[in-house]
């Protein structure tokens, strides 16, 4: 396992390797104040609203519901007020962002991620996508650093966060509704939602795949889209067994998992990306 983890560090060294996170990375963040899985989402909008109570549990339905018998501008709402904190980045999130990975996939709406990227030296930018509920036609938008929108998308993605999903920060852009999701799969097959910065940069390269789950359709998906013709290998933190899904997913993806805690995974790999730095 150490030299496993040894070659993931070099790999992120040389920017052979893309960074693929999900919302378990909030795990390792110190004093958390937004939810932290899809479920804890769920709860925290239905709290507030009421909703059938099938639902209350299931984030899409729950915010579709909301969507169709309050407004679109109560669902952002409720995302504002869920994500308006911002946790201040873990140490792997640190180490990530000053790595010369170039592209980092986020896939969660918290903004940890580009608060690390803004604590690194160095200019970047961010890819969101958006909902066509809000912005039809258009299926990403382009922000630098401090949060500007960009006139042109980057064509080539020398340092870009791509937050797939939308992110709080900094305009407030949400894919979680069904109708969300159901506008952007049926695009998704052909590339369209993907951004051709990031379809240029995964070309020949590997994923990691860190606080991510596998165990529903719309989370395999959207790896799958995002990963294709990307390198035939990759990995993932994955310490819980698979499902019967998930395993076939990581045999079809050739996804090697590594049976760690991530938080134990996070120490060997912070290590061994130091060791690479002063080697």
């Amino acid at each position: 396992m150490t030299d496993l983890i040894q070659d993931i560090a070099r790999r992120l060294d040389s920017g052979s390797v893309i960074p693929y996170m999900g919302p378990d990375m909030l795990a390792l963040c110190a004093d958390v104040k937004v939810p932290a899985t899809p479920l804890a989402l769920a709860e925290s909008m239905t709290a507030k609203v009421s909703v059938p109570h099938k639902i209350r549990k299931r984030l899409t339905q729950a915010a579709q519901f909301i969507e169709n018998f309050k407004h679109r501008k109560s669902v952002v709402h409720l995302m504002n007020e869920a994500f308006a904190a911002t946790p201040a980045p873990s140490p792997l999130q640190l180490a990530l962002a000053a790595s010369n990975a170039g592209l980092w996939v986020d896939t969660w709406y918290d903004d940890s991620f580009a608060a690390a990227l803004k604590a690194t030296p160095g200019e970047w930018s961010q890819v969101q996508g958006l909902s066509q509920s809000e912005h039809f036609g258009d299926w990403t938008g382009a922000y630098a650093a401090d949060g500007s929108l960009l006139p042109d998308h980057p064509a080539v993605a020398e340092r870009l966060l791509y937050k797939p999903l939308g992110s709080h920060g900094p305009s407030s852009n949400y894919l979680v509704s069904d109708s969300d999701y159901v506008e952007v799969l049926t695009e998704i097959d052909i590339q369209t939602p993907i951004p051709v910065a990031v379809q240029a940069h995964r070309t020949g390269r590997s994923f990691l795949f860190l606080g991510c789950r596998f165990d529903d359709q719309l989370t395999r998906c959207f790896a799958r889209q995002i990963m294709k013709r990307s390198s035939e290998r990759h990995w993932a933190v994955l310490p819980e067994e698979p499902t019967r899904m998930e395993a076939r997913f990581l045999a079809e993806q050739n996804i090697t998992r590594i049976a760690l805690p991530l938080a134990a995974f996070s120490e060997s790999l912070i290590a061994a990306m130091q060791a690479e730095v002063t080697a």
